[in-house]
């Protein structure tokens, strides 16, 4: 089975099948276990361990907390790509979809403001969420269309923060932090 994982700005290409896991090409010695039924995972990758906490978040997002970081990964297997692209080389250009709160927490601060062009990811806004500080980034180019919540604010899961429009020109592409 072929699965392609997207965190941040990279894709990864993941096989799985009689021959073992291949990551990109390259063969890949992995085993994760779940530990007592909960969120927090035991992943054994190239013979390091690693302790994840992976937390579901739609049929194809996941939240991953690993050594101090956040990371959000989404995972779709080959069938459901395929079909993505042929449906996107049908659509125009647009914005890109609705900031939602990944999880229940506290707004610390706004780094946009509205209609501000802005790049795929570009910090939009930090949510204080498990005593842990997390940047918000946009998937895509476009233009912020309205704020919905302001510093100081507490915010529930799947709770819109901020909405966009596609811009009316590109905005200028600088260097990706």
């Amino acid at each position: 089975m072929r699965y392609f994982v997207t965190i941040g700005e990279r894709t990864l290409q993941v096989d799985m099948g009689p021959e073992g896991i291949l990551v990109d090409g390259q063969k890949t010695s992995a085993d994760l276990v779940e530990m007592d039924g909960t969120d927090v995972h035991s992943l054994l990758l190239n013979q390091r361990s690693h302790r994840i906490l992976a937390t579901k978040d739609g049929a194809e997002e996941w939240i991953l907390h690993l050594s101090g970081r956040h990371l959000r990964a989404q995972v779709v297997d080959e069938r459901t790509r395929t079909i993505r692209e042929m449906a996107a080389s049908r659509e125009g250009p647009k914005g890109p979809k609705a900031l939602k709160a990944p999880m229940p927490g506290m707004v610390v601060k706004i780094e946009v403001q509205q209609g501000e062009d802005i790049r795929r990811g570009q910090g939009l806004v930090i949510v204080e969420a498990m005593k842990m500080e997390n940047e918000l980034k946009s998937e895509g180019d476009g233009r912020v269309s309205r704020i919905l919540v302001e510093a100081g604010q507490a915010v529930e899961k799947d709770q819109v923060l901020v909405e966009f429009e596609a811009p009316d020109s590109p905005p200028e592409k600088g260097p990706i932090e």
